[in-house]
């Protein structure tokens, strides 16, 4: 079962859009674009809560730290 986390491997900033990425099948950097486009359409504000709020609840990715 996939879960959805805030990836260690791959973050800018907290690691939302890297996990989301990684849960989607898809590159990380296409998910921070759309992320973009949808801060122009809406606004800074509703991003911002929305990755915030992300950051906050989601786990970090497990075992990221072993080798």
């Amino acid at each position: 079962m996939k879960r959805l986390y805030r990836s260690v491997k791959d973050q800018k900033l907290g690691g939302v859009m890297g996990g989301l990425g990684e849960y989607l099948n898809v590159d990380p950097n296409i998910v921070r674009l759309l992320a973009v486009v949808v801060w122009v359409i809406t606004g800074f504000i509703p991003l911002l809560i929305a990755y915030l709020v992300a950051w906050m609840i989601l786990p970090e990715e497990e075992g990221a730290g072993e080798n």
